[in-house]
This record gives C-alpha cells, structure tokens and sequence, in this order.
C-alpha cells in the first residue's frame, strides 16, 4: 500500500482527489478523499476553490468518500490550503 498523507493529492480515473484522512490512522486498504472538480456548484466555505496544476477546482466536500488506495496514484499536494479544507470538512460535518 502506497503511504498517502493528509493534503495529498491523488488521482483515479482522470479525477483529482484531496486525501482527507489523518495519517495517523492505522494502515486500511481504502483511504477518504474529497473530489475536486472543475464544474460543481460551489457554497464559499463548504467548497473552496483549490488551484492545482493551473486549474480552479472546486473543492466537493459532500462528495467525501473512501477510495481503494490500490486504485489511486498521488500526483502533488495541496497543504498550503489546509485551513481552508479543514474548515469545509468542519461546516460539513458541524454546520459552523
């Protein structure tokens, strides 16, 4: 199993996807990501836009989900956006 860690980014099947999970979690074959996306209707704080490899893409945090780390590669990361991602994972999960 690939070693991912929060803020990672990874892809699977042409969608890049935000890995969300704390890597201080044991080992599990799946890992939780959020997509993001280039057309999603975006709410400011629930969805903020993550520039990555020269796109604006939404981040779709109700589309949080696990994913088979077999079937994903990281290509890059995202940290210096993680207030923002922490926060959407917040007003999702809490509603502030």
């Amino acid at each position: 199993m690939e070693r991912l860690s929060r803020f990672d980014v990874v892809e699977a099947n042409g969608i890049a996807m935000v890995v969300v999970e704390s890597e201080l979690l044991p080992p599990d074959p799946a890992v939780v990501v959020i997509p993001l996306l280039e057309n999603y209707p975006a709410v400011t704080t629930l969805n903020p836009v993550i520039p990555y490899r020269g796109l604006s893409l939404i981040l779709a945090t109700r589309l949080v989900t696990p994913v088979s780390r077999a079937a994903v590669r990281r290509t890059g990361r995202v940290e210096e956006h993680a207030d923002r991602i922490t926060r959407a994972l917040d007003v999702l999960l809490t509603g502030i």
